[in-house]
């Protein structure tokens, strides 16, 4: 780890409108998700147990950060599911990702979850490049429909 990477801190970004002011870091994810919209179904996903971990640089700006749910399934038993999970472009391929990663499977551990699982978008390589990096692997396919 660098000298530069020890300078983040990771830390709970908690309650509503702490989230929405990483609506920006969102945006890279989701570049058509409005702000309204996102508040929206933050309302939506808080009541449900949806929290959030940021990775934050010494001036207090978050360069990266993960949704997260932990709920059990009967295909994967209990499961720590990230959402959303997105590094600001400018601070890529310096270990945040990895940060982060590491926090959601200690949290994992110790919620004594069987599994961590997410989505990534079928056209992100780079991510899927680095879930297997993270010891990840393809288990199924997540089909959805619009309505």
């Amino acid at each position: 780890m660098s000298n530069h990477q020890m300078s983040f801190k990771l830390a709970e970004i908690q309650g509503l409108e702490q989230m929405l002011v990483q609506h920006r870091l969102i945006l890279q994810l989701n570049p058509l998700l409005s702000l309204p919209r996102y508040e929206e179904m933050l309302r939506q996903m808080l009541p449900n147990g949806y929290r959030m971990i940021g990775v934050f640089d010494e001036a207090g700006s978050c360069a990266g950060l993960s949704g997260f749910w932990i709920n059990t399934k009967l295909y994967s038993g209990k499961y720590l599911e990230a959402d959303n999970f997105v590094v600001d472009a400018a601070y890529r391929s310096q270990g945040l990702g990895k940060l982060l990663s590491d926090w959601m499977l200690q949290e994992a551990q110790r919620h004594h979850c069987d599994t961590i699982m997410l989505d990534a978008y079928t056209s992100n390589s780079a991510a899927h490049r680095f879930y297997f990096r993270e010891g990840f692997h393809i288990k199924s396919y997540h089909f959805y429909k619009s309505l």
